[in-house]
């Protein structure tokens, strides 16, 4: 056996926290995820540092904030010149150095330019998507530098190429990051008839168990809620997820074909969260309102938006059936992902822990305070300027550039974050938001957040 454990990093594309089966989601249908969650850990409490793809994106790679980098928000189009810059190391370029065969396959939303270019970044090999948009059905990917038109369902595609690495490179330490395209809506021309957003067309084995499906949904009760357009989406949602559930697991098989599964670890997330209903709206950090009077904007830093799934499996290391309930960030996989590769991250300026002992089940201090941000392009001007602070037990989110749009939850008697408390004139919840105001705009002077300047509450 390597002295080095194979990684595969599997990240999926606006997954909510809530949609697997062993989340406890009543629509899923995911049977080899939740196979994984039986065979290693669960992370119930794992959050992207950001709301939208890009930066939440940008600070996996680099354990840094969004702020920090200059991506606030997501990258908009094939022909911007925002994009990661090199200056800014990575875990996959550490890794790469100790001695891994890397490849990105997948997306990558950091950057459409040749100097953005994830082979820049670390990774040796790179097959995929340099943008954030796409289509669920015959993609066209860049393979060896070229654009190329393929045929099948862009999920399937993803997964032979990422099965063919393995192949080739199984001699080898090896670290995969397979950057799943789904479950994001389709763009483009891909849309209803009535113009509205798809997850079509998907593949018959995929869609079956869906397509007459009378879905659960989080709060029927929702004033206005548009119940036939949400049930609509929902459905086609899960069937997006249960493509990726269903190669994931041809994923699984040939790591046990090949005789690697002891000796590899894998992680399954996602690049940030999702609401499908919840509180109203649907999408991520620039959600929209998804109710028959209303379908505006509603930027948000809501839990179902900043938590994430997150499971690990490494054999003979995490215990089967493990859950870890601490609070941790996507910042924390660059120093934990580089001491399990033997690297060492520490002469890097990163902001993540290292959290490789309670992946062992091995007790330790850790502090379950978070902090996040999401910036729009226009922050400065009249968009939102989100940061929250949240503890196990409260939740304050500011919008530096809409002060009436400040919120304040008690997460432990409001989890779906319903009741915003932020004027409420109980003296102890004022003293709490308080305290939770000193330590927000703390993290914010820790990190040179420009939105500092605002800090008026």
């Amino acid at each position: 056996m390597q002295e080095k454990p194979n990684i595969v990093f599997i990240m999926t594309d606006d997954q909510g926290p809530w949609a697997f089966g062993a989340a406890g989601d009543l629509n899923a249908r995911t049977p080899n995820l939740d196979r994984l969650c039986k065979q290693g850990g669960r992370l119930t409490n794992y959050f992207g540092m950001s709301a939208v793809c890009s930066p939440s994106r940008a600070c996996l790679i680099t354990s840094r904030y969004s702020t920090e980098v200059g991506i606030p928000d997501f990258i908009p189009s094939k022909e911007s010149n925002i994009g990661l810059d090199t200056s800014f190391t990575t875990w996959p370029s550490i890794l790469t150095d100790a001695g891994y065969e890397t490849a990105l396959i997948g997306k990558w939303h950091l950057g459409s330019s040749d100097e953005h270019h994830p082979t820049c970044h670390g990774y040796q090999e790179f097959k995929g998507f340099r943008i954030g948009a796409g289509i669920s059905k015959n993609p066209k990917v860049e393979v060896d530098g070229q654009l190329q038109q393929m045929k099948g369902y862009t999920p399937d595609i993803l997964t032979d190429f990422a099965i063919e690495f393995i192949h080739r490179k199984r001699s080898n330490p090896f670290m995969l990051s397979l950057h799943f395209w789904a479950p994001h809506a389709n763009t483009g021309d891909c849309k209803t008839p009535e113009g509205d957003r798809t997850w079509h067309p998907l593949s018959d084995a995929d869609w079956k168990p869906f397509k007459n499906m009378d879905p659960w949904i989080p709060n029927p009760d929702y004033p206005n809620l548009d119940i036939p357009r949400l049930k609509r989406m929902t459905c086609e949602y899960m069937a997006s997820i249960a493509s990726v559930d269903r190669n994931v697991g041809r994923l699984l098989d040939v790591l046990d074909k090949l005789k690697l599964s002891d000796n590899t670890l894998i992680v399954f997330t996602s690049d940030n969260g999702y609401n499908m209903g919840h509180n109203g709206i649907w999408h991520k950090g620039n959600g929209r309102w998804i109710l028959t009077n209303n379908r505006g904007d509603r930027p948000n830093l809501y839990d179902n938006t900043l938590r994430l799934p997150a499971i690990v499996r490494w054999p003979g290391v995490i215990s089967p059936n493990t859950v870890i309930n601490e609070t941790i960030s996507n910042l924390d996989w660059f120093p934990t992902l580089t001491s399990i590769g033997g690297a060492a991250s520490g002469k890097h300026l990163i902001r993540g822990r290292n959290f490789l002992s309670l992946l062992r089940g091995i007790p330790s201090e850790w502090n379950n305070d978070l902090f996040a941000q999401y910036s729009m392009w226009d922050w400065h001007q009249t968009g939102a300027d989100l940061r929250a602070y949240r503890t196990t037990q409260w939740k304050l989110v500011r919008d530096f550039n809409h002060a009436d749009k400040d919120e304040l939850y008690n997460l432990v008697d409001d989890r779906h974050e319903s009741h915003n408390l932020m004027e409420n004139a109980d003296i102890t919840i004022r003293n709490i938001r308080d305290s939770l105001n000193d330590k927000l705009l703390e993290s914010m002077q820790n990190i040179s957040d420009p939105a500092i300047v605002h800090q008026i509450f």
